[in-house]
């Protein structure tokens, strides 16, 4: 498609579900995943239940991962410069999509995104966050115009420490590597994997998406029954 950014821009057409389709029809279900598989060796490639859009207005988000390991009330923990994530996230080309991931030992106590961090991550490209872990200034969040997931939201936070940047971490269940593409939404993130060909998995969403569509339609026909749609299908 040219421009990388294009096929970004295309990907985020298609919701999480979709996506979903469309990276285990490409890797073959036969195949399984590289983490965790559920039944019949379908590949889990995406989060769990805990992870929840927090501003569901802002819409959909789609990047390139970057991830980060977190503290939010631990003094005693093991802190690098939080320059050296910044510094990543600006070196990484967009979208990104932002993962955090709080390791402290209360996790979810403390607060460890807000709407100065929010700030930063547009300026250096992010075009949405997922973090395993709380939030706190929601209305400012919404402001900057940054679509966040989370665990939840509290108003505070203690010694707030970054541990690790660019190293796979497990958010919501899902195993996530950098480099990896996400696609969030209303329903959670998908993970395409970043060994994937983006223009495949594209491609296999648009299949996808077509055929769900055609099956919907024909539900909807006038005077259509059960009996007929078997018949049809």
């Amino acid at each position: 498609m040219g421009n990388p950014r294009d096929i970004f821009e295309a990907l985020k057409e298609f919701d999480s579900a979709t996506i979903f389709n469309a990276v285990v029809e490409e890797m073959g279900a036969s195949q399984g995943g590289t983490e965790l598989e559920g039944k019949g060796g379908i590949p889990i490639i995406y989060t769990g239940p805990e992870i929840r859009s927090l501003l569901p207005s802002l819409g959909r988000a789609v990047g390139t991962v970057v991830t980060t390991e977190v503290t939010p009330l631990d003094p005693d923990s093991a802190a690098i410069p939080w320059g050296e994530y910044y510094d990543t996230l600006d070196a990484t080309p967009g979208p990104i999509v932002a993962v955090m991931k709080d390791v402290d030992p209360f996790p979810g106590r403390g607060a460890c995104f807000g709407d100065g961090m929010a700030g930063v991550h547009r300026m250096c490209g992010v075009t949405g966050a997922v973090v395993e872990g709380s939030v706190r200034d929601l209305a400012g969040i919404e402001g900057v115009g940054l679509p966040i997931w989370g665990t939840g939201v509290v108003p505070g936070h203690g010694v707030f420490n970054l541990l690790s940047v660019n190293r796979s971490i497990t958010v919501g269940g899902l195993r996530i590597n950098p480099g990896d593409v996400l696609v969030a939404d209303g329903d959670g993130a998908t993970k395409i994997p970043r060994e994937s060909d983006l223009e495949s998995v594209l491609a296999k969403a648009r299949e996808v998406s077509e055929r769900e569509q055609g099956g919907q339609g024909l539900m909807q026909r006038a005077g259509m029954t059960y009996a007929k749609y078997k018949e049809l299908t």
